[in-house]
């Protein structure tokens, strides 16, 4: 049995690794009312991306939005459109880090954007098979590619259950899953012990 002293020192320095992880790594749970989905984020490959979809997150800007773009065979987008598919203001676009290595491989996540390359805000996708034609090429308008910034832990089965609602058009908006599928909440979770 372990002293208290080695006890403690041992949870400390175990409580110093989960937050370095943490901060490199951070966790995000995306509740929506068909479950949850974890997704960790990785800051070493798009600190930029990851930053700014943090601040969304710890504002509360996607409590309440749809997963409002969903093809089978491809992903389901979310995170800008409100339940009467009005697009919720954003802050400035930030620069497309697509050209990390990261692939767009199932189940990962990537900034969703225009045509224009660095014009990703809040919204986002997850790649439900993988999409290989979206990875970064060339710093040319049509090599830039899309950003992954992190990858789903748990809840695919729910990622899944998302590709798989029905569908249909509302207003301009084309593939919007019906009955609607609400993004309840995104939140950090906190894994890191003294914190």
């Amino acid at each position: 049995m372990q002293k208290p002293v080695t006890l403690l020192l041992s949870l400390l320095l175990g409580a110093g690794l989960n937050s370095c992880a943490d901060r490199d790594h951070p966790l995000v749970l995306i509740k929506t009312n068909l479950g949850a989905i974890t997704v960790k984020l990785d800051r070493q490959a798009a600190p930029l991306t990851v930053a700014n979809f943090l601040e969304y997150v710890d504002s509360g800007f996607y409590s309440g939005t749809l997963f409002h773009r969903v093809i089978k065979g491809f992903m389901i987008q979310g995170g800008g459109l409100t339940p009467d598919m009005q697009t919720k203001p954003t802050r400035e676009a930030i620069v497309n880090e697509a050209a990390n290595g990261r692939s767009n491989l199932r189940g990962t996540i990537a900034m969703a954007r225009t045509g224009e390359p660095h014009s990703a805000t809040s919204q986002f996708f997850i790649n439900t098979v993988n999409n290989y034609r979206l990875d970064f090429k060339s710093k040319t308008a049509s090599g830039w590619g899309y950003c992954v910034f992190g990858e789903v832990v748990k809840g695919m089965d729910i990622v899944d259950r998302i590709e798989h609602s029905p569908t249909t058009t509302a207003g301009m908006y084309r593939d919007c899953p019906e009955p609607p599928v609400l993004i309840e909440s995104i939140q950090r979770v906190r894994t890191g012990l003294f914190r």
